[in-house]
């Protein structure tokens, strides 16, 4: 079946920070992402997970590495000019929106789209570069650890 996004889809990040305050949610971290961000903020990997990320239960006797969120659900890597690491951002911030869950069809592309002021504008994606940012997760997964009891 081709996806509904085969001749391809326009997204410029607005750079307004919608996405990284306010609301509550999870950014789910990859080794990878882990390991730069740890880097970046010139912390020891084990000191970067206790101070900036969160486990989140992931069913199955399992949970997730997330990124930590101030109580007012600011992402706690955004600062006062928006996100304090935005070079070195997560892979799920990195290729959003092009995650599953908004191109799975055109109605959540245009549900998402009301939230996002980046989205049908700017740059267009064609079908090769957004199958390619779907494959970056794959490639490189978010941290799953056994829940130990």
């Amino acid at each position: 079946m081709t996806p509904f996004y085969a001749g391809g889809l326009h997204f410029s990040c607005a750079r307004c920070s919608d996405c990284c305050r306010h609301d509550p949610g999870f950014v789910f971290l990859s080794g990878n992402d882990s390991e730069h961000l740890a880097k970046r903020l010139g912390l020891e990997y084990s000191s970067f997970i206790v101070v900036y990320c969160r486990w989140v239960p992931a069913g199955g006797g399992t949970e997730m590495l997330s990124l930590k969120e101030r109580s007012n659900y600011d992402c706690i890597l955004w600062g006062t000019n928006g996100c304090s690491v935005y070079e070195d951002r997560p892979l799920q911030c990195k290729t959003f929106p092009f995650w599953n869950s908004v191109i799975g069809c055109e109605e959540s592309w245009r549900a998402t789209a009301v939230e996002c002021l980046g989205m049908d504008t700017g740059r267009m994606y064609d079908r090769e570069e957004i199958d390619r940012l779907l494959a970056l997760r794959e490639n490189d997964p978010v941290v799953v650890r056994n829940v130990i009891r």
